[in-house]
């Protein structure tokens, strides 16, 4: 970066600028706080603060071009051909770019004089939430932009998916905003100004990251907000998207205001607003859904996540929505069915899954390509995709009717997607794709301006002047040989941007050109070093009627791609719903290929408040044992919260590295595999609904905000005490270990009092106190479970299994030696724990620990017993007064009553 200082604020003074730099001073003055990439002919060149800023992050050359007011003008550029890669880095890094086009021809300003400036205007704001185009997404992941509200108490959260069109909105409690937010995972965030300095809710956009984007307060306001949200969708009146609360309009208001900004006018294609509450789906906060590692390991990977270890979609769409299933598993038993039932009908026709799998291969991100053409970005290649993807779907519906067993139809998921994609569905759909088939030629180019998609035979005048066009060509290779022969001087016609058609000859040949009397026909336009240039009165009328044909031409594909556009526009609705009914169909057989590969079975769902798994295995883990060649070791588990079916809580224990976490995970993922409507892995799995998860399990703490690890295990576990209920499930481990020996073992041990007695959910509680354990006996629903491992020839070897009953022995030093404890250090390690084992006694045994003693009401406690002989005469002494010979003959007095 170049190491001037950036300049002063008195610099920016527009004052004197000239034409161009006033322009970009205006787009300035419109988007402050944005990089302005201006567009000059081939580049994108930023100045002044936004040159520093663009070169320092971009890793780009800062240079000087010009002067304003006397100083040099800082400047820095990309070329437009590779602007998508550097506004992609620029994005990452939590900028915001305003996109400066030249909105005409350079050739179209000069016929305004020859000092006019080419026309620009400010065509779109990029920032994080906004993005549409494939090279700066993921493909195969969501990019949303989400905002919260608060009104009267009242939360909402509204998300909308800009590339696919998919609007959500969330009324909730104002707790509940974190798992939902956690839950969308949005790349950036909206929030009124005046909600910043609410501590928890900062805290919350925080933790689930993106970028949070401040917005004023007023524009989250209802009556403004419900203005901006008709004219997003065009409407006179919200009725139609139900009962909308303040809250709810807020947040979607917030959102229409920031595309009214960034999308500078156009209108997205939008799907009118899915309405949630929190109780519709799993609520899984932050730290849960880290903990899990359910689409990214804690690492912010993909790979070694629950959704890589699942994921067989062949399509974009599948990928996302299988992706935003495992995000916010269902609390419907019904809907949960419904998708069941779909896995289930794949993995009994798998003959017909593997033709349908197939067949999805080749369809194209439809979704995003349709809001690319809404929004103006687009071009041949996304009508292209529309056209391949809309026949996949005549394919697979087609198919519908291809099952083996006409006795089994698909069920309703599967039945609605194939009728979503049959020709009859949309008329208006079918006669578009009929014009897209008949219409777009085989090679599409990236942008309409470009031509040559449209097909030839589809429109007669555009065909004539292709022909003159293209007959031209001939034209001028004709004319070329029919000079030279006359003129006797080798020559050639050749074009550019500048001079048109021209003749072109050596600097040594060319003399005869300017003698009689050839100098009569050609006439004298440029000479260079070795090349003399010419133009002629035929070649210069036939250059005319070349770039008018060519004109017409490009115009007449342009104008078809706009009428395509725009039929693509009215037809969303039914395109949206096509995609969604591709993904649907990629998702369902994608999870039966899953469940076929990994030996998945159909879970049980209902309402009860049972957990039981047979024979449950970690997908994830299993998958990468399986790598190595290795068994992995299945486990039951078994849990209810009504004490009936099984303990509501187990206790388990067990040596590091045993399992015990891989354990206390697997089952939570079995969970939210099952509401998710994915089969799981187990022998047999029947789970009452869980309304919330929570999971503590691992270490880590907050330096931002000066927690230790020990704090931030203390604030989740307050956080899991005081949301749980009988419907949630409950995974903590090692609770208590930051700290002292005795406080840690206090403060697990009143945790597990409060999971069992108030929370009274199900509960899998790890831990290495292992004086837990005599909570079985004390508590009417615990139970122990231990993971095995047994010692062999002095090693100790783990079994991953979990059995009943509390571990004898945490095997802490032979975890030691295997770590790689040099030896001397592990030969102490085992004096000193055989002699603290010899003792009689425990220096602090359990049951003499008043704070472990069972606790009873006060009204409930025993009366105070009578105080004993020994006590009563000991009261009596008068210690001060005695003589020594007094005090020897009282203390053998008291000696005597104790034999009494």
């Amino acid at each position: 970066m170049n190491a001037h200082a950036s300049p002063t604020a008195a610099t920016l003074d527009p004052t004197g600028a000239t034409p161009v730099m006033a322009q970009f001073f205006e787009m300035k003055a419109r988007q402050p706080d944005a990089l302005i990439f201006f567009r000059m002919g081939d580049f994108y060149e930023l100045f002044f603060d936004d040159a520093y800023k663009a070169a320092a992050a971009l890793g780009i050359s800062q240079t000087f071009r010009g002067t304003h007011n006397g100083q040099p003008i800082p400047m820095a550029g990309v070329p437009q051909h590779a602007a998508e890669a550097y506004l992609s880095k620029l994005i990452r890094l939590g900028f915001k770019v305003a996109v400066c086009e030249q909105m005409e021809d350079p050739a179209e300003a000069k016929k305004r004089g020859s000092k006019a400036v080419v026309r620009r205007d400010i065509v779109r704001v990029v920032t994080p939430g906004t993005l549409t185009e494939d090279g700066l997404l993921d493909a195969r992941g969501a990019n949303r932009l989400a905002a919260v509200a608060l009104r009267a108490g009242q939360a909402a959260v509204a998300s909308v998916e800009l590339s696919t069109g998919e609007v959500e909105v969330f009324a909730v409690a104002k707790e509940a905003v974190a798992p939902i937010l956690a839950a969308l995972a949005p790349s950036e965030t909206l929030i009124a100004d005046r909600l910043l300095s609410d501590d928890s809710l900062s805290q919350t956009l925080r933790i689930c990251g993106g970028l949070v984007q401040p917005m004023p307060s007023a524009l989250s306001e209802p009556q403004a907000s419900e203005a901006r949200v008709k004219r997003l969708y065009g409407v006179e009146t919200l009725d139609g998207f139900g009962g909308l609360s303040p809250a709810e309009i807020g947040a979607l208001g917030l959102i229409a205001a920031h595309l009214e900004m960034t999308q500078a006018g156009k209108l997205p294609a939008l799907r009118a607003p899915r309405r949630a509450a929190d109780a519709d789906v799993m609520a899984i906060d932050p730290a849960t859904r880290a903990s899990l590692e359910i689409d990214r390991t804690q690492g912010g990977e993909r790979n070694g996540s629950l959704l890589a270890a699942i994921d067989r979609t062949v399509s974009a769409g599948g990928a996302r929505m299988l992706a935003s299933r495992l995000a916010r598993p269902l609390l419907d038993v019904a809907a949960i069915d419904q998708r069941l039932d779909a896995v289930a009908w794949f993995v009994e026709h798998r003959a017909l899954r593997q033709r349908v799998r197939e067949v999805l291969k080749g369809a194209g991100d439809m979704a995003r390509a349709l809001s690319r053409l809404a929004l103006g970005r687009g071009g041949p290649r996304d009508l292209g995709c529309l056209r391949d993807t809309l026949k996949v779907g005549e394919r697979l519906a087609g198919m519908a009717g291809g099952s083996p067993d006409p006795l089994s139809p698909p069920p309703y998921e599967l039945e609605h997607a194939f009728a979503a994609l049959t020709p009859a569905f949309h008329e208006g759909l079918s006669q578009f794709l009929t014009a897209l088939e008949q219409g777009l030629g085989p090679d599409l180019p990236a942008l309409a301006r470009d031509g040559g998609f449209v097909a030839a035979g589809v429109r007669p005048e555009l065909d004539q002047a292709r022909a003159l066009r293209d007959d031209s060509r001939k034209v001028i290779a004709a004319l070329e040989s029919r000079l030279a022969l006359e003129s006797g001087v080798p020559l050639k016609i050749r074009h550019n941007g500048v001079l048109g058609y021209f003749v072109e000859a050596t600097a040594g040949k060319a003399d005869p050109l300017f003698q009689p009397p050839l100098n009569a026909t050609f006439i004298h336009r440029q000479t260079l070093a070795n090349q003399v240039r010419f133009t002629t009165v035929e070649l210069a009328d036939l250059d005319a009627r070349i770039a008018q044909a060519a004109e017409r031409a490009l115009a007449m594909e342009v104008a078809a791609f706009e009428d395509w556009r725009e039929r693509a526009r009215t037809l969303a609705d039914a395109i949206q719903i096509a995609a969604e009914a591709l993904a649907r169909l990629d998702v369902a057989s994608s999870l039966a290929e899953w469940a076929e590969d990994a030996g998945a079975t159909r879970p049980m769902v209902d309402t009860s408040l049972a957990f039981d798994a047979k024979g449950a295995r970690h997908p994830v883990v299993e998958a990468a044992v399986k790598r190595a060649g290795e068994p992995y070791t299945p486990n039951d588990c078994c849990l209810d919260a009504s004490g009936e079916g099984g303990p509501r809580l187990s206790i388990v224990t067990g040596p590091n590295m045993a399992g015990k976490s891989t354990f206390l995970r697997q089952n939570a993922l079995l969970a939210i595999l099952a509401q998710a409507g994915c089969y799981v892995p187990a022998v047999s799995f029947r789970l009452g609904v869980v309304d919330r998860l929570f999971s503590r399990v691992g270490a880590g703490d907050d330096l931002a905000r000066g927690r230790s690890t020990f704090m931030m295990e203390m604030v989740e576990t307050a956080a899991i005490l005081t949301q749980a209920g009988p419907r949630s499930l409950v995974i903590l481990d090692e609770i208590g270990r930051g700290t002292a020996t005795y406080d840690g073992l206090a403060i697990a041990w009143a945790c597990a009092e409060a999971l069992h007695d108030v929370n009274r959910c199900r509960a899998l509680f790890a831990t290495h106190y292992h004086e837990l354990a005599t909570l079985e006996e004390r508590m009417a629903f615990v139970s122990n479970l231990s993971l095995r491992a047994k010692e062999w020839n002095g090693d100790l070897v783990f079994l991953h299994e979990a059995v009943s009953g509390p571990a004898d022995r945490s095997y802490g030093v032979q975890v030691a030696k295997l770590a790689g404890v040099p030896a001397p250090v592990v030969v102490r390690a085992r004096e000193v724990l055989d002699r603290l084992e010899s003792k009689d006694q425990s220096p602090a045994k359990l049951d003499d620990l008043p704070l472990f003693a069972a606790s009873q009401p006060a009204a409930l406690a025993p009366a105070k017993a009578a105080p004993s002989a020994v006590e009563t005469s000991l009261a009596d002494l008068d210690i001060d007064g005695m003589s020594p010979r007094e005090a020897l003959e009282a203390l053998y007095r008291l000696k005597g009553l104790l034999k009494t």
